[in-house]
């Protein structure tokens, strides 16, 4: 712990050191305006994700209840299938959240290379996810973001849902206008209020896609996915697995109160879907299945998987004025 002691001490002395220790500067989210990941070496061969994020930015960009948010959440939870955080600092110009480092890459990458994954696979990564969704929804968080950019394969092959900047603890309902377009849920667009529900929705979409190799509801702008998702018809190909395709149809029921995971009996209305027969549920969070797809890791700093960016001038960003820092002063 003493060297990521010192690499941390250097990164809130302003990172003049960082460069030195840190192997590899990741995009965050295809966000880089107002934070950046380095990854970090704790010990010989223990790595870390930091995540830097500028202050002034957070606020300009209105990400202040997004990032509180994500912070409190994931210091509050722990879960095989999600990037876990170990622990959150702040000094005068930027807020640090040290995490996991997964070295597999995102799943997003993998779907695009091989164009779409078959049923065995898309089976995999979705028993995964539900196991994660519904360890999140029985301590109320909805995760609002699921698509395949936010999903990393760990060196053995298991998922790690990361980017909790759209998460949030909701008891009944709430309003916020967040997620990724091809993945939102009718209630989120139709600003009806949304619950636990939408990320079921996701779910179906995610499954689609897998399968498929493009989401359900795809046009050139938002508006058009937006009237797409409100339409609710889907273009079904013919080498779609039948008993998936009953799945994804009660996953994208337009009617929250109907829709399969948000029901009486929950996530277990999914789990007891004819497509995940056979799964033993008992089995999956224990990490025992089989992963379809094993990343090539050379050692556990490996970075090969990511793309490398640019450093910029991020470094440069002047600190917060007093204010500006009361915000986060329970960060």
């Amino acid at each position: 712990m003493m060297e990521l002691r010192c690499v941390f001490d250097n990164v809130c002395q302003g990172l003049q050191k960082l460069s030195n220790t840190a192997t590899l500067f990741l995009d965050w989210s295809g966000t880089g305006t107002f934070g950046r990941v380095v990854l970090v070496r704790e010990a010989p061969k223990e790595y870390r994700a930091l995540k830097v994020m500028a202050i002034t930015q957070v606020i300009k960009l209105k990400q202040v209840e997004h990032i509180k948010n994500e912070k409190e959440i994931l210091a509050d939870i722990s879960h095989p299938f999600i990037v876990n955080m170990t622990w959150s600092h702040k000094d005068n110009t930027f807020l640090y959240m040290l995490m996991e480092y997964v070295p597999g890459g995102e799943l997003f990458s993998y779907l695009r290379n091989m164009g779409r994954f078959n049923n065995s696979a898309s089976n995999f990564y979705a028993s995964e996810i539900v196991c994660a969704l519904d360890y999140l929804h029985l301590r109320n968080y909805v995760y609002r973001d699921l698509k395949p950019e936010n999903l990393l394969l760990d060196r053995e092959g298991h998922l790690k849902i990361t980017d909790f900047g759209f998460a949030k603890k909701v008891l009944d309902r709430t309003w916020t206008l967040c997620g990724t377009p091809e993945y939102l849920a009718p209630e989120i667009i139709l600003s009806k209020g949304h619950n636990k529900a939408v990320d079921w929705w996701s779910l179906g979409v995610l499954i689609f896609e897998m399968l498929v190799g493009y989401p359900p509801f795809y046009a050139d702008n938002p508006f058009g996915i937006y009237e797409k998702i409100l339409a609710g018809k889907v273009e079904w190909p013919k080498h779609i697995d039948l008993v998936a395709k009953d799945l994804i149809k009660k996953l994208l029921v337009q009617d929250r109160t109907r829709r399969l995971g948000n029901m009486k009996n929950g996530a277990e209305d999914i789990k007891r879907h004819k497509w995940f027969k056979g799964v033993d549920w008992d089995t999956v969070p224990a990490r025992k299945l089989q992963p379809p797809i094993v990343p090539k890791v050379l050692h556990d700093g490996d970075t090969s998987n990511f793309e490398s960016y640019e450093e910029g001038d991020w470094r440069k960003t002047p600190p917060a004025a007093p204010k500006e820092l009361e915000m986060f002063a329970d960060f």
